[in-house]
């Protein structure tokens, strides 16, 4: 999000700037998988919504079908 890690703590000051150093540090040690992980994630919500759209997006789409007939 472009945070320094200072701005990091005092977000959120339950953490200190030590825990924000390692969790940086973790991540740039683990970056592909991270981020492979985060696309698969992804990947798995969109084809989870393709295949049960909400109740709401169902009724929305029919009442417009219905008004283009």
């Amino acid at each position: 999000m472009g945070m320094s890690a200072d701005e990091i703590v005092a977000q959120i000051p339950t953490i200190t700037l030590s825990d924000v150093h390692t969790a940086l540090a973790y991540y740039f040690d683990h970056m592909e998988e991270i981020r492979a992980e985060t696309r698969q994630e992804a990947d798995y919500a969109g084809e989870f919504m393709r295949n049960h759209p909400s109740a709401l997006q169902v009724k929305l789409q029919k009442m417009l079908g219905d008004k283009a007939r």
